[in-house]
């Protein structure tokens, strides 16, 4: 075992020599790595050897072992220090334990009486030794254990079993490092219906959070793990203009993940939330973004803040679990799953209502149910449901058929507005789009990135929707404007090729030629020429 280093510190050279040559140092599990004459060198030499113990007289020149003892108790607290003197005065003694000195002997000392108190020394600095290979394992462990420790902690948090009085202790106790401001949660959903042939859908779903964490999380501040078999990103964002950017980063992934792993790879990301603490909201969110799949596919990403109506800025609380999956199914507009749903909450209904007075109480609130999803969604729940004179005075009226048929047909219509108002939405963002191609479409740096920031869009979700409402990528409709712009200067004026490519947005006027052709079969010039002919005609 690793002998102590010791250091000896007397005034008197001969006493150090005796010393050293009177005790089996080694035999004992010490080594005597060097001496000194005073306090002042003995310091040196402390901070030149770091030594485990300090043997020293009291009485010496410049700086006596008192004093030396001070400075040690202050710099280097974890060093054992043993106090010799020929002076048997209280006030010695006294000073010394206020020192916490363990060892004090007096002189004359036998080899005896100090190879004892060594053997008692050497105990103690092994227990303490042992103590702290015991701390290191475990501060080891720790560490070894601490991604499991912050995974299930942040499983906790998206399940949203995490009191505010529990939060900033666990945060401190996990070492979660996460300032914000803001924060939002991906949900990676890897379809087990589109497995490559002979794959375990397991294997692939881990493949798929191997792949996330090395191409997602390498330049970010976040927390990646899996959860109910999806692997989850908790992000850490400084604006919420981020968000787009971080859309379209998903979605090049699950098209890689598709292109290059066979796995369809869905990636929901929830809503912007101020409080890790509230990243159970943006957690609903990301899952209700991934059940978006059967509307807008799978391979791609899905920003629920994008495809959702926009809340109002002041929501109507919903209870957490009453309705929130007829609501889901709402949502997505599944007919079949908003049927089973809406059954599900009528054998709720007459499950755990025992008197009519609790049987009205709960029909009333799968009324203000609606209500609030409604008004949560920027719709007119009047609107909706007709007569809503006596409404609630009404509906606990009706029998359990008919009750299941109100609340089928309820769903379907807030489901329908639902969709009319994205689709009113995605027209909307078509027409703005067009209307800025309108008037910018002669500056050079127009591009995709361009419109879609203006927007407030990502481009993924902008490029799907326009392509599905005009049936041509944005790209292809800018430049088929700019054609037509630049057939309509080529045939009503004698400008040269370069001043028109310049007034539709091209720098470079043999590119404009090269597009002008592929478009309209004929340099510039030449369709020019063919038009005065006919013109002519």
């Amino acid at each position: 075992m690793e002998q102590y280093k010791v250091i000896l510190v007397d005034d008197e050279v001969e006493v150090i020599d005796i010393m050293k040559q009177k005790i089996r140092w080694n035999d004992l599990g010490f080594d005597v790595v060097g001496s000194a004459t005073n306090g002042v060198k003995a310091l040196e030499l402390v901070e030149k050897l770091q030594p485990d113990v300090v043997l020293t007289d009291i009485k010496m020149p410049y700086m006596d072992g008192l004093e030396l003892a001070r400075k040690l108790n202050q710099d280097y607290p974890n060093i054992y220090i043993m106090l010799c003197t020929g002076f048997d005065e209280f006030e010695y003694a006294k000073e010394a334990v206020h020192l916490e000195i363990k060892e004090y002997m007096l002189k004359p000392i036998s080899a005896t009486e100090l190879s004892d108190s060594l053997v008692k020394l050497k105990n103690t600095l092994d227990k303490e030794r042992e103590e702290k290979l015991n701390v290191k394992k475990l501060e080891d462990y720790f560490q070894e254990v601490l991604p499991k420790l912050q995974s299930n902690f942040f499983i906790s948090l998206i399940e949203g079993r995490v009191g505010e009085e529990d939060y900033e202790r666990f945060l401190q106790n996990y070492r979660v490092d996460m300032k914000g401001p803001l924060f939002c949660c991906i949900i990676f959903h890897t379809s087990e219906n589109d497995v490559p042939d002979g794959m375990n859908p397991l294997l692939l779903s881990m493949s798929v959070e191997r792949e996330v964490k090395q191409r997602l999380t390498e330049n970010c501040n976040c927390q990646e793990f899996i959860y109910m078999g999806n692997t989850i990103l908790i992000m850490e964002l400084h604006s919420e203009e981020e968000m787009a950017q971080l859309t379209d980063s998903c979605d090049r992934f699950c098209r890689w993940a598709w292109r290059i792993m066979g796995a369809a790879v869905t990636a929901g990301i929830g809503t912007v939330c101020n409080s890790l603490h509230d990243i159970s909201i943006s957690y609903e969110g990301a899952r209700e973004a991934v059940s978006y799949r059967v509307l807008y596919g799978t391979k791609r990403a899905i920003n629920i803040a994008e495809i959702v109506p926009k809340e109002s800025k002041k929501t109507v609380p919903l209870e957490e679990t009453r309705m929130q999956d007829l609501f889901r199914a709402i949502h997505v507009g599944d007919q079949e799953e908003i049927r089973k749903e809406a059954i599900k909450e009528i054998e709720k209904l007459h499950k755990n209502a025992d008197t009519i007075s609790q049987y009205n109480l709960a029909t009333m609130e799968i009324v203000s149910g609606f209500f609030k999803f409604c008004a949560n969604n920027s719709m007119d729940f009047n609107d909706i449901s007709g007569n809503v004179q006596n409404l609630y005075e009404r509906v606990t009226q009706l029998d359990e058929t008919s009750m299941t048929n109100w609340i089928i047909n309820m769903s379907t219509a807030i489901s329908e507005k639902l969709k009319s108002t994205r689709n009113s939405t995605s027209r909307r963002m078509i027409t703005d789009a067009q209307n800025i191609v309108k008037q910018r479409y002669m500056e050079p740096d127009i591009s995709l990135d361009e419109v879609c920031a203006d927007l407030g869009v990502s481009n993924s979700y902008f490029s799907s929707i326009f392509k599905k409402e005009t049936g041509q990528p944005f790209v292809t409709y800018l430049t088929d404007y700019r054609m037509d712009r630049a057939e309509e200067l080529v045939l009503n004026t004698d400008e040269k090729s370069y001043k028109i490519a310049e007034k539709v947005g091209y720098q470079d006027a043999n590119y404009f030629s090269y597009v002008f052709k592929k478009k309209f079969g004929v340099s510039p010039s030449k369709y020019r020429a063919s038009g005065k002919k006919e013109n002519e005609k």
